[in-house]
């Protein structure tokens, strides 16, 4: 098992290493077609633009252990994953935020207050980012979620209830960044 520290260290390696051999690219990121989280392989399940309007925002990776189209199946499974967006423009934490809080309230059904309050502490964690930074998310069963913002690591926050909600954000139902790149993050375009 490797520590939260020794995730940090992976999801910022992820970030910065230059072109790799095997990797996908959208809008100019690139990204690595694998990683390690933990002990565990993942693969880069899909990469996504986020468009709000006429502007590029950010490019988003999802990676698995096993590659799936099937929101239900991804969120069902208590395995590693990771989340990793790389912005485009400047974007205000209080933007951020309000994303997160609609993204809960549109795709989790009864959300609790627990679960509430882990969007609260998320929220305290953001910062602005800034064009050219990154925003990760790493889940492991045994450790949580770790969450970098603009390049810096956060902390984690605890519990499948929290790693679920906060991609139901991209993969749910009503997904904010809308149904083209929820549609390219589960790897159907």
């Amino acid at each position: 098992m490797r520590s939260l520290p020794a995730l940090f260290t992976v999801l910022l390696l992820t970030l910065i290493l230059s072109v790799p051999a095997m990797s996908a690219s959208k809008a100019d990121v690139i990204m690595l077609d694998s990683q390690m989280v933990g002990d565990q392989q993942v693969y880069l399940n899909g990469i996504a633009l986020r468009e709000k309007f006429v502007f590029d925002v950010y490019v988003a990776g999802l990676y698995l252990p096993e590659k799936s189209s099937a929101p239900a199946t991804i969120l069902q499974r208590d395995e590693p994953r990771m989340m990793v967006m790389h912005f485009l423009r400047d974007v205000e934490a209080k933007k951020i935020n309000d994303a997160w809080y609609e993204g809960l309230d549109a795709n989790v059904k009864d959300v609790t207050p627990e679960l509430k309050a882990k969007f609260d502490q998320l929220a305290a964690m953001m910062t602005d980012i800034k064009e050219g930074q990154a925003m990760g998310f790493i889940y492991t069963p045994v450790t949580g979620t770790a969450v970098m913002v603009a390049d810096q690591p956060k902390g984690a926050i605890l519990g499948k209830d929290f790693a679920d909600a906060i991609l139901a954000t991209w993969i749910g139902p009503k997904p904010g960044p809308g149904k083209r790149f929820k549609q390219e993050i589960l790897g159907l375009k």
